[in-house]
């Protein structure tokens, strides 16, 4: 192990010393990429240029989701030739959020790490305004989306899905901030402890705690290729957010079937009281079709929601690893 320096930070007139291990870096960039092959020079381009201009040592721990296109090559290169850059290539398509902690759990930064997306929508630039604010003493620094350049139907399905997920959630999850985010050590580290297979880090960084603040932006549309996240991605992940974090489905079938018992009772003694006191009997094959497709809505939305927490605990259950690497490239060379 390399021995131990100090290193001193001018900031705001005052000294800050701070410890770190010569030759790990104090902040690590992680990326999943996904069919990026489009992307990557870009990105490539502009973190080099971040690292060779920024008084923070740092790395770029690229995360490789199984891409079926040319992006797995072309990171396998740009890691062999530049030590700067960590590759991790997983063994499949294991999906955003286990790419991301494939990522977070390599990722050697002693002062924390920068995530962002591959597709450019997330600016690297932004990373000295984060560290900035990381140094007041916030743990987590999270992005804040300002404006959104995407289709109006996207945009109105986040901003509703978040609003949801604010009134619902256990916790207090902050308004249209997605994993864009600079992550303190210490919640780096507590996140790799979670062994949750159905993840949704933003929701689990807001649980973590300690001091957190936001930084708004204005999110750029893709620069090139088309978005992976697709509409089943979208909705399991929103899914995730809502059943790992809210009590609220399953509260909300207990108050369903008490109001559906209570609407059949109030109607028992309708029928009951117009038999009694008018002769009347209700008739007819539409209201008992009404009864009988409104109780069985009502089950069937039951178990529904029931079989998503058990789905839930089956696969957490299982204990197998959330994601499996098939290469890692550290420092230039192969990791055994």
């Amino acid at each position: 192990m390399a021995e131990d320096c100090l290193f001193l930070t001018l900031k705001k007139g005052n000294i800050d010393i701070r410890r770190m291990t010569n030759g790990i870096p104090q902040v690590s960039f992680v990326i999943p990429v996904y069919n990026e092959e489009s992307n990557l020079p870009t990105l490539v381009e502009r973190l080099t240029k971040i690292m060779d201009q920024s008084q923070i040592k740092l790395e770029a721990v690229l995360i490789d989701d199984g891409s079926r296109d040319n992006s797995r090559a072309m990171l396998k290169q740009l890691a062999l030739t530049d030590p700067r850059f960590h590759v991790v290539l997983l063994s499949r398509n294991h999906g955003h959020q286990l790419a991301l902690t494939a990522g977070l759990s390599v990722a050697r930064g002693t002062e924390g790490v920068f995530v962002l997306d591959g597709d450019l929508q997330d600016p690297p630039e932004l990373l000295e305004e984060f560290y900035a604010k990381h140094l007041e003493g916030y743990e987590v620094v999270y992005a804040v989306r300002e404006k959104r350049k995407e289709p109006w139907y996207k945009r109105m399905a986040y901003f509703v899905f978040y609003r949801i997920l604010k009134k619902i959630a256990n916790v207090d999850i902050p308004l249209d901030s997605g994993d864009f985010s600079f992550i303190g050590r210490k919640v780096v580290d507590i996140l790799n402890q979670m062994p949750e297979e159905s993840r949704f880090i933003r929701g689990m960084r807001t649980w973590i705690g300690f001091k957190q603040v936001g930084i708004s932006y204005n999110r750029q549309e893709r620069a090139f290729g088309d978005s992976k996240y697709t509409f089943s991605k979208l909705v399991q992940l929103a899914l995730n957010g809502i059943f790992n974090f809210s009590e609220f489905p399953i509260k909300f079938v207990s108050s369903a079937g008490f109001l559906a018992i209570a609407s059949s009772l109030m109607y028992f003694f309708y029928v009951v009281i117009k038999k009694l006191f008018i002769g009347q009997v209700i008739e007819g094959f539409t209201s008992l079709l009404f009864v009988i497709i409104l109780f069985g809505g009502i089950q069937l939305l039951a178990i529904g929601i029931l079989g998503e927490y058990i789905l839930r605990i089956f696969f957490q259950s299982k204990s197998r690893p959330n994601y499996i690497i098939d290469q890692e490239i550290c420092e230039g060379k192969p990791v055994k």
